[in-house]
């Protein structure tokens, strides 16, 4: 699609572009289509040029990109909603599925050959029915895990001032939800305000039998007050798709516990889930070289 239409320069390295290299690469582009790997600030659009006509990045979140720099410029800025909420909720639910009945742990525990025989209390996990499951941040994906809850019988409130209420779930204060949760599931975007939203005030009052599962940006949680959290067992287990930094370092302590099962970032990682983000970033990206407006656009003003 895009190919048949303009001169191309696609980055061929498997590992992202470093910052020069990045440079380098996109002086006097018209267009970009960027991954959520590549950093897109007031400098590089500079150094881009003027004739800078549209930035589509692949991904919902657009914390990659400096949207006020970009709006500043009148460059609109394309993502990729509503394709990856199905499969971003179904990773989330295989979390909190994977993390409550221990299924890693099991896995490791049968490997080593420790399985000797059945016992009524061997890997005992958390049950879902009747469970309340707690939502924090309310939109496209957090509505889907809300949907699916109610397939396991599952209690469903949420915290999103901004969102109504669906699913039979029922909106409820930051407090209360962490006091009631059994499960609490993170789906809010990565802003100044949502950083390390998950930090040791909120894990604190979260139940000592509570399992996080975090599939929205690695930032949103303070992966050292986590990891205090879980060691200590002030929380059942974590179960996360995202981490900060990405990839996580080896050497990182959480990657030491049993009840912690990190992935590496697989929310919309389904065949079909990706070549419609592919194809809606395509479109994003034509759409705003050619002058028209872009189908999804994060920051609309730029047309006023």
């Amino acid at each position: 699609m895009i190919m048949d239409r303009y001169s191309v320069i696609i980055w061929p390295g498997e590992l992202p572009p470093t910052r020069g290299q990045l440079i380098q690469q996109v002086r006097g582009i018209d267009g970009f289509l960027s991954l959520l790997t590549d950093r897109i600030d007031e400098e590089l659009m500079d150094l881009i040029g003027p004739q800078l006509k549209v930035i589509s990045n692949m991904a919902v979140g657009v914390d990659n990109i400096d949207l006020i720099a970009a709006t500043a410029r009148g460059i609109p800025v394309g993502n990729t909603p509503d394709v990856l909420t199905d499969a971003t909720a179904d990773q989330a639910f295989a979390l909190m599925l994977a993390a409550a009945r221990r299924f890693l742990e099991a896995d490791r525990f049968l490997r080593a050959g420790k399985w000797i025989t059945w016992s009524p209390s061997l890997l005992l996990g958390a049950d879902f029915v009747d469970a309340t499951l707690g939502i924090v941040g309310f939109g496209r994906i957090g509505r889907a895990i809300a949907k699916r809850a109610l397939g396991f019988d599952m209690h469903v409130i949420f915290h999103d001032p901004s969102a109504g209420s669906e699913f039979n779930a029922q909106p409820v204060e930051l407090d209360t939800l962490l006091r009631l949760s059994d499960f609490i599931s993170i789906n809010v975007p990565l802003t100044y305000e949502t950083h390390h939203l998950v930090n040791a005030k909120f894990l604190s009052r979260m139940k000592s039998n509570a399992i996080l599962v975090n599939t929205s940006r690695g930032g949103v949680v303070d992966q050292a007050a986590l990891y205090d959290a879980l060691i200590s067992r002030k929380i059942f287990a974590a179960a996360l798709d995202v981490t900060d930094p990405e990839p996580l370092p080896l050497d990182c302590p959480l990657l030491e516990l049993e009840n912690c099962i990190i992935m590496p970032h697989l929310g919309s990682a389904s065949r079909r889930t990706r070549e419609m983000m592919s194809l809606l970033a395509a479109e994003n990206l034509i759409a705003g070289i050619e002058g028209k407006r872009l189908p999804n656009c994060v920051n609309p003003q730029v047309y006023s």
